[in-house]
């Protein structure tokens, strides 16, 4: 028999053996594989052809706007710098890096998008003097400027379900080398492969065995890609398997350019805490703190190096292996041609040149995000928030809030071990235009909880006062600072049957007394009388016009403070002050950006018309008194007498709530302390909350206030135990302001005051 015909005989024999199994085979790839893959394939289009992100919200600080001439000290300014996640690096030459030299500081700007539309990075340089700008200019172009604004903080993140730190980009975004170099260290066949590569497992099974470890993987970028969209992190026959099947649907279904820009953005990176972070965008903030278009190549070869293995490699934990992989990623980027000799050597003679902190900032100002929330809820829920991929651009001031956090801290704990169970709030706002820059609601300013800045309604005592005299000095023809009012006993019947009987803190009657000094000491017995000619009734509806949304109290006993507030509303109150008579709501939020940084709304707030903008100045002039002779003398004896600040202490029953509003020309401060259970501190407002002010104030770069005095205001010298004019040299003489056309206009002589004077205090008779 012929080898041929040998040949087909056992060719019949095996046939005889194996038709059985192979129609059984048959059968099986028809009835199951088949359909799986149909179904995996269904999966993977699914998948694919919708292929979206959940990227978190980002709530940003305001920027940082410099001005020559602006209050600014080198404290405040590396503060700012810092909550920024700026690095001090000599020459200050990548973005997100600054150099600082006694008062000049050098200053790489990133670019950022704003609601003014994108601010391109930066290379700047800032003089101070004097705790001032002196001077800004362009480094590049040598030209001076007269303004420019930094990149502002990002203070928290809102994440979906997932906890998923990304940042999705466009593969044309992304830098050559990145793109290059990925496919060079993880699938150099990549261009020419469908979906898995033989060749490439058999060459790193080889590699990994001559090194004893494990130095390369096999899986080509879209395998690594099934992964991370389709299949959990297990090792076994029947997940390979899978993964191989869909890494061969998607190769053809879908062309290269769209399977690297997926790959791109969802390959796992690193992980903080709760958050995993996902794609090269999102991994450059998070280890360098910068955008992906300012890296080097020793930066991108550190990112491509991470695929490998993100934990294992991790540069804060394992520098040294986090070195070495780098090192190993740069040669492959030589070998294959992407960079030269001279940048290999840069490369791997420079350090990692990792930021300091990790790129994604806690959410550490709990109580400013519960307003940023509250002043969102009527445009967005926070479901809606969460993982939308908004940029939320909020009014906070990273300094000031960690000023007010430090003056907070130790003012209480200067207060000794007996006020332990003592809290606190504290809200700041910028004078003119009332945004929010610090609002802290504990003691423990980063701790998330109840929010006693937003929620804490405690009665105001004495801070109500200033609204009972502007209530009388808008009646210009009735009444002045110089009007003369009794500070006698009050007895007034009450709905209940009781008398209501208020005293004076120094338990003492003070007889007829100028208006002016009535706020200043704040006599409790006058306000009353004051209150009660000019109408409770109209001290009531003032207040409530400022929106509050409940019931005002409607009894005499509100003329002293009967009336539960929280900081945050006591803010909005005296923010009618601060603002120079024009009422300004408080915010929390400029704006909000869509996921491509385009404005999707804005929020700003118009002044009031300023009906009674004299009145409020004659207020206001009358509370810079209160600290620098009244209830509040601390501040002008001290070094924040300069400032011609004004302000108002309040105590509520028993000492159970200190209170201090106060303002100066640039920022608006209250604070409350107090406890939770309303047990008495011991504390009224000039040595618990005011204390609190001062540190605050003695370390917040701010102008003095320039009471406005020349517009609709006249000065007059009066005698102020009658409220007539007199002259400037006659004893006792104060001047005083009035709204213009209403000073007094009898001149009185002042003979008998002089006879008082030399007669040792009383005039012969």
């Amino acid at each position: 028999m012929s080898f041929l015909a040998r040949c087909a005989e056992l060719a019949r024999l095996l046939w005889r053996w194996l038709r059985a199994p192979f129609w059984l085979g048959l059968g099986f790839v028809v009835a199951f594989i088949v359909p799986y893959t149909l179904y995996l394939d269904a999966q993977v289009r699914e998948r694919f052809d919708d292929l979206s992100w959940e990227t978190p919200t980002r709530i940003y600080a305001r920027p940082l706007e410099l001005a020559p001439g602006m209050p600014l000290d080198a404290a405040t300014l590396r503060s700012e710098l810092e909550a920024a996640r700026y690095d001090e690096i000599t020459g200050a030459r990548a973005p997100g890096s600054f150099m600082h030299d006694g008062d000049r500081f050098v200053i790489s700007r990133r670019a950022f998008a704003s609601l003014d539309g994108l601010e391109k990075a930066r290379r700047v340089e800032v003089v101070l003097a004097r705790s001032r700008v002196v001077t800004i200019k362009d480094i590049d172009s040598g030209k001076a400027l007269e303004r420019v604004r930094l990149d502002p903080a990002r203070i928290a993140t809102l994440y979906g379900a997932e906890q998923e730190e990304r940042r999705v980009a466009k593969l044309g975004q992304m830098p050559p080398l990145l793109v290059s170099g990925l496919q060079a260290v993880e699938d150099r066949n990549f261009k020419h492969h469908h979906g898995v590569d033989v060749i490439a497992i058999l060459r790193a099974g080889w590699a990994n065995l001559v090194a004893g470890h494990v130095v390369q993987g096999g899986s080509t970028l879209t395998q690594q890609l099934v992964k991370n969209l389709f299949l959990d992190r297990g090792q076994n026959f029947l997940r390979k398997g899978n993964e191989a099947l869909i890494a061969l649907l998607i190769e053809a279904r879908y062309d290269k350019h769209r399977i690297l820009e997926a790959y791109v953005n969802e390959i796992f990176l690193g992980q903080q805490g709760g958050q995993a972070v996902h794609g090269f965008a999102a991994a450059s903030e998070f280890y360098f703190g910068r955008e992906l278009g300012t890296l080097r190549a020793p930066d991108v070869a550190l990112l491509v190096g991470l695929v490998q293995g993100p934990s294992y490699y991790d540069p804060r934990r394992a520098p040294e292996r986090a070195l070495a992989r780098r090192n190993l990623v740069l040669q492959q980027f030589f070998d294959t041609g992407l960079i030269d000799a001279d940048e290999l050597a840069r490369g791997k003679a420079g350090p990692l040149g990792i930021s300091e902190t990790p790129g994604l900032p806690r959410n550490r100002f709990p109580a400013f995000l519960d307003l940023v929330r509250a002043q969102l809820k009527r445009d967005y829920d926070d479901a809606a928030l969460r993982g939308a991929g908004l940029s939320v651009l909020t009014t906070l001031v990273p300094a000031t809030q960690i000023a007010a956090e430090k003056a907070l801290r130790d003012s209480l704990a200067a207060l000794g071990k007996k006020q332990e169970e003592t809290q606190a709030a504290l809200v700041v706002t910028g004078a003119h235009d009332g945004e929010v820059q610090a609002l802290i609601g504990d003691r423990a300013p980063d701790q998330p909880g109840f929010n006693r800045a937003l929620d804490a309604r405690r009665p105001i005592g004495s801070l109500v006062k200033p609204f009972v005299f502007l209530t009388a000095l808008a009646q210009p023809q009735r009444y002045s600072l110089a009007s003369i009012v009794e500070d006698a006993p009050v007895s007034l019947p009450q709905p209940n049957g009781k008398t209501w009987m208020p005293q004076n803190a120094d338990k003492t009657a003070h007889g007829r007394v100028a208006l002016v000094d009535v706020l200043v000491n704040s006599w409790n017995l006058s306000t009353v009388r004051l209150g009660m000619l000019v109408g409770v009734d109209r001290v009531r509806a003032l207040i409530a016009s400022f929106g509050f949304g409940r019931e005002i109290n409607p009894n005499p006993s509100l003329l002293l403070g009967a009336l539960d507030l929280s900081p945050l509303e006591v803010a909005q109150l005296y923010q009618y002050f601060a603002a120079d008579g024009h009422a300004l709501p408080v915010i929390a939020v400029r704006g909000v950006l869509d996921r491509d940084g385009k404005p999707l709304r804005r929020y700003g707030s118009k002044p009031g018309a300023g009906d009674y903008v004299e009145a409020a100045r004659l207020v206001t002039y009358a509370m810079q008194q209160v600290n620098l002779r009244g209830t509040a003398r601390a501040v002008g004896a001290g070094p924040l007498a300069g400032l011609n600040s004004a302000g108002k202490t309040g105590t509520s029953d028993d000492s159970r709530d200190s209170w201090y509003a106060g303002f100066s020309a640039d920022h608006l401060a209250v604070v409350w302390v107090g406890r939770d259970d309303n047990k008495p501190t011991g504390l009224v407002g000039a040595t618990g909350a005011l204390k609190v002010w001062m540190a605050l104030f003695g370390a917040v770069p701010t102008r003095p206030l320039d009471l406005n005095l020349s517009q609709g205001i006249e000065l007059a010298w009066v005698n102020p135990e009658t409220g007539q004019r007199t002259g400037s040299d006659c004893p006792g003489a104060r001047q005083l302001p009035f709204v213009a056309g209403y000073a007094p206009e009898q001149e009185q002589g002042c003979a008998m005051e002089r006879l008082r004077e030399w007669f040792g205090g009383e005039a012969p008779q």
